[in-house]
């Protein structure tokens, strides 16, 4: 059976590591990036089959501008973009990405990447 990988792009740490320890927990393959330019090194050499950004990232890209460039070169691939300090409504987001606010429950997250990756309802958030 093919194992689904979910890249997780998120500069804390703490959050980075428990979210990845639940998405494992379910089963996933887990890809880590700190950063919007890892993110996209990681995009550039292995299949991902959905990410989960934050939006306030550091070095001068955002999660919201990865979401954007994944929306334009890997159409197919469902984006999970959270923030803490932003709200950002359906018109807002780019191709079929959703927005969820932080703090956001671990097993909410792992529950909207199952469907978004079995290819049901990918605007579940919205």
């Amino acid at each position: 059976m093919y194992q689904r990988t979910v890249l997780i792009v998120e500069d804390e740490i703490l959050i980075r590591m428990m979210l990845a320890d639940t998405l494992l927990e379910e089963g996933y393959d887990v890809v880590e990036a700190a950063n919007v330019l890892e993110a996209v090194a990681v995009l550039g050499q292995r299949k991902i089959d959905a990410v989960i950004t934050d939006i306030d990232m550091p070095g001068g890209l955002s999660g919201l501008d990865l979401a954007r460039m994944i929306s334009t070169t890997h159409v197919k691939v469902p984006v999970i973009i959270a923030s803490g300090r932003h709200r950002l409504g359906r018109d807002e987001l780019p191709g079929d990405a959703v927005f969820v606010p932080k703090p956001y429950g671990l097993d909410f997250i792992a529950a909207m990447v199952a469907s978004m990756t079995a290819g049901e309802g990918r605007r579940l958030a919205s």
